[in-house]
């Protein structure tokens, strides 16, 4: 039987095990993954993990409730579904590993979670990367509602992948089928139900970190933004690029919500080019 490549390496959390992967030597990275039906790290970060891994120590966990991570008892107890306990697990991961400081990229939803860990623990950052990212106010897009209203089925699936990407190419029936079958894993459903059901522009608000907070940030940080986004709006990076004194802005023309796979090399070269910068002033 084929080993699931979603499943990497189990190390405890808190009072629950987290499933990662953790690739490469080097300064290391953390990258935690969006909030999409049937996502896990690997996933999100497959064509990214990689090409970092070549340079750095690469760690990407499930954040709990999604992926491989283990779930409450109960799939649909949301009590464990919160900013504060997602940036705690993250904090555990690095404590679990010994990690006493990392680089973080945060796409979407990650993205939230990356910043207000920064906010919360500002000297276990070193430099940050937030992709698509919520944590700025906004009105939730139909786009974010579509995804996190989900309910299983291909026809569902793929509209949603209409959604995130930008080019049809990618949506693919064989994509399709894959994510919905990733979806519809025992427990999946069930807790991604429990994360955000309707009305859901309060699980936006939820993840908002405050303003003066972020305009805080003593982090270089570099924003990420596909110009088609349909599910976060663009306005929030350039939000956030304006907020962070130490911020610089990229964004990809022709991209949806998937910069990391839509544009996965030239989005590689970026990060790469970009952490590089803080191991040369580390050397």
């Amino acid at each position: 039987m084929t080993q699931n490549p979603e499943i990497g390496r189990s190390i405890v959390t808190g009072g629950f095990a987290t499933n990662l992967h953790d690739v490469g030597s080097g300064a290391p990275v953390l990258l935690i993954h969006g909030s999409g039906p049937g996502v896990s790290a690997w996933a999100n970060w497959r064509l990214l993990l990689p090409v970092l891994s070549q340079t750095r120590r690469v760690i990407a966990p499930d954040m709990r409730g999604f992926g491989f991570t283990q779930r409450p008892i109960d799939p649909a107890d949301s009590s464990a579904y919160s900013m504060a306990a997602w940036v705690q697990q993250a904090v555990d991961v690095l404590d679990a590993l010994n990690i006493a400081q990392a680089d973080l990229v945060g796409n979407s939803f990650g993205g939230a979670l990356a910043l207000a860990l920064a906010i919360k623990h500002p000297k276990r950052v070193r430099r940050l990367v937030l992709m698509g990212s919520v944590g700025v106010p906004f009105a939730i897009t139909p786009g974010l509602d579509a995804v996190w209203g989900y309910t299983p089925s291909i026809d569902h699936m793929r509209a949603l992948l209409d959604i995130f990407a930008f080019s049809r190419a990618l949506v693919t029936d064989e994509l399709a089928q894959l994510r919905y079958q990733a979806s519809i894993q025992p427990g999946f459903q069930e807790a991604f139900a429990a994360m955000f059901p309707a009305p859901r522009q309060r699980w936006v608000d939820a993840m908002t970190s405050p303003e003066a907070a972020i305009r805080a940030l003593p982090h270089e940080t570099l924003v990420v933004h596909g110009r088609e986004d349909q599910v976060i709006p663009l306005a929030n990076s350039l939000t956030l690029a304006q907020w962070i004194p130490q911020a610089q802005l990229h964004v990809f023309g022709l991209c949806g919500h998937w910069t990391q796979i839509e544009h996965a090399a030239r989005f590689a070269r970026l990060v790469e080019n970009f952490l590089a910068e803080a191991d040369a002033k580390a050397a």
